[in-house]
């Protein structure tokens, strides 16, 4: 009985999450702070619906009560902020003034709000994704409190009262209801919404059809099937790990009947899925932070052709990556025995081409359409959204009036109920997939608050750029590093928040392209999903595959690696990104041939990396061929170093010649 009326709650607050986004983002109505404490709540209610105190107290009453009573605070809490804010409200306000005129002169009520609010919030991330978040927020706030008692290598300040904390965390726009859920509100959440609309509608399983119909029957083909249907189902959610279990189960097992390895299968299923938040027009959240963030600011048409070419370089290393290791255990003849279609399928496949494929060429096509004439990205999918819903709700009343025809039975208000659980399951997939990071935001938002009150923003920087003012890849090696390090324990976009705005200074100073900069932060907040020891989406394959999770992260990370290189060519390179060292745009052959050069690069490392071509490579082999590719990635592209290219790709074509002859001279 309580399940039932926890079920019922949750998707009614789903469906008002939902409609209240697509609402207000689009015809505003509300003051910014108090859109985004309705919007926070919505979602934190959501999370004490479905996510426990901890699994084993799940079916107990005294938890249940529990979570009750922090519903009950959390509409509270943050319906005390609207309140409190809306002019609406006014005969209710404190002292006659709203809560933001009284800034620096709050009440003893505003901050037990505040001081509570504060505390649902750490509680909220820890159930929905883990303690990291919340510790590291805890660490801030202890930091701002004590910090007139730090040595100097943890940047002392003066320290500040619980009340000035609580101020600057909560009751205010830069902190819980700062940059981070502001993002996730206008950007993010709309976009979530549109890929569970297009899974729902079909998605994944045109996807996979499409990527065998590319494929056909070439060594490795199930692989290159989930490579392809992961990157483009990536792009969709946005989620290396939610990719993961979502292709994961229909990718892994068709690898696994194709003959690969358990721990392979998985590892390339983690990999290719980790790199689908890199691939545009969707992207990640952090693509939509970059937005709020970069300055000097840019567009999401910007965004998405600076991401478009490494896109496409990342997911040319791992089709290589497969194809080699595909030859080297003779994947064609595993292939071979795989069984083929029937008719049956094909007319199937048929169908899934005609109807499911026109929702999911139709959502791009309005999409892109709409960017390219000037609408912002929250408008362009929100028509996007609408275009999915009539074809895909004219297509359900076509298919029901068919049924009703043939059995010459009329049941409308069945028909109806259909309809209506048609566009309601995409909003309750959407807030169960989205409010962790509503949650994830919202505590960011605390670090954020500290480090705008404390200053320490500013100190960092300044500290760590002493170390590597003279080594451009030094910074760059550090930078990596920190956001591995922080990746492994947050969500890859918190990950790209908190480096960009504590560390991203430091490349800007050494003179990097802004949106370099960001983009360099962004792919090692991705490829942190598949660095172990903490390599979640590895996780979630080995989950799928039955391997080992240590054995799949490492599968996952070798066949990751050309992403790992990427991040410092485009930043050497800014012409892979169609940005000249001085932010303007690039001459066409300048961005070619950066670009042929790095792809050339690719395969070679590919190569190097799986250590077969045709033929297994020899250890020399390998060796030579990764410092071409090195070279190929990093050296610069002025005419006087062509000589330079020239050798080393001079070089690697021997290597690949010699390699097929000792294959017997055929492949």
């Amino acid at each position: 009985m309580i399940q039932k009326l926890k079920d019922n709650i949750f998707l009614i607050v789903s469906v008002l999450l939902c409609l209240f986004i697509l609402a207000e983002v689009n015809y505003p109505r509300l003051a910014p702070q108090s859109e985004l404490a309705l919007f926070a709540m919505l979602g934190l209610i959501v999370v004490f619906l479905r996510y426990p105190i901890h699994p084993r107290f799940e079916d107990n009453p005294v938890f249940q009560v529990l979570d009750a009573v922090l519903i009950g605070s959390v509409v509270f809490c943050f319906g005390y902020v609207v309140a409190q804010t809306e002019p609406v409200f006014q005969s209710f306000w404190l002292d006659g003034k709203s809560l933001g005129d009284r800034a620096g002169a709050e009440l003893s009520l505003d901050y037990v709000v505040g001081g509570i609010g504060l505390v649902l919030v750490l509680e909220a991330t820890r159930r929905s994704i883990g303690i990291a978040l919340p510790l590291l927020s805890f660490a801030f706030l202890l930091y701002a409190s004590f910090g007139q008692f730090m040595p100097d290598w943890l940047f002392p300040h003066r320290g500040y009262s619980l009340q000035r904390i609580v101020s600057q965390t909560f009751l205010h726009s830069q902190g819980t209801f700062g940059v981070a859920l502001r993002v996730m509100f206008t950007y993010v959440f709309l976009f979530v919404l549109f890929g569970t609309l297009l899974e729902h509608t079909g998605a994944t399983g045109y996807v996979l059809n499409l990527a065998r119909r590319v494929f056909g029957s070439s060594a490795g083909a199930p692989a290159k099937v989930a490579v392809l249907s992961s990157g483009m189902m990536g792009s969709l959610s946005g989620s290396a790990v939610a990719n993961t279990a979502t292709t994961g189960t229909f990718t892994i097992p068709l690898m696994q009947r194709a003959g690969f390895q358990p721990a392979i299968a998985g590892g390339i299923e983690a990999a290719a899925s980790s790199g689908g938040a890199l691939m545009p027009p969707i992207m990640g959240a952090a693509a939509y932070m970059m937005l709020e963030i970069v300055e000097p600011s840019v567009t999401y048409l910007e965004i998405i052709r600076a991401a478009l070419l490494p896109a496409i370089l990342y997911y040319t290393g791992m089709l290589c990556m497969v194809h080699f290791a595909a030859n080297a255990a003779e994947d064609r003849r595993a292939h071979s025995s795989e069984e083929t279609s029937t008719d049956t399928e094909k007319e199937k496949d048929k169908k899934l081409l005609t109807v499911q494929g026109g929702v999911f060429l139709a959502a791009f096509v309005t999409l892109i359409v709409f960017l390219l004439l000037g609408a912002t990205a929250f408008r362009a999918v929100s028509w996007s959204l609408l275009v999915i819903g009539v074809i895909s709700l004219v297509n359900f009343l076509i298919q029901r009036i068919g049924k009703q025809r043939a059995t010459e039975t009329l049941d409308g208000i069945s028909g109806l109920r259909k309809g209506a659980d048609f566009l309601i399951t995409p909003c309750r997939r959407a807030a169960q997939s989205g409010v962790s990071l509503i949650a994830a935001a919202a505590c960011v938002g605390i670090i954020l608050g500290v480090v705008t009150l404390t200053g320490v923003g500013s100190k960092l920087p300044s500290t760590l750029l002493p170390i590597a003012a003279t080594n451009l890849i030094l910074a760059l090696f550090f930078l990596m590093i920190s956001t591995i390090i922080l990746g492994m324990g947050l969500p890859s976009s918190v990950c790209y928040l908190l480096m960009a705005i504590l560390v991203g200074p430091v490349l800007l100073d050494l003179g990097v392209v802004p949106l370099a900069a960001h983009f360099f932060i962004f792919y090692f907040g991705m490829m942190s999903m598949v660095t172990p020891p903490v390599a979640l989406a590895a996780y979630a394959a080995a989950a799928i595959a039955g391997s080992g999770i240590m054995t799949t992260a490492f599968a996952a990370f070798r066949f990751a690696l050309v992403g790992f290189a990427l991040p410092y060519a485009f930043v050497l390179r800014p012409a892979l990104l169609w940005l000249s060292n001085d932010g303007s745009t690039p001459a066409l052959w300048t961005v070619v041939g950066n670009f042929s050069l790095t792809l050339v690069g690719t395969v070679i490392l590919a190569a190097a990396i799986a250590g077969y071509i045709f033929n297994k490579l020899s250890l020399w082999a390998r060796a030579l061929l990764f410092i071409a590719a090195i070279v190929l990635f990093f050296a610069p592209t002025a005419i006087q170093f062509v000589w330079v290219h020239g050798i080393v790709g001079l070089a690697s074509i021997t290597i690949f010649y010699y390699n097929w002859r000792e294959k017997g001279g055929t492949s």
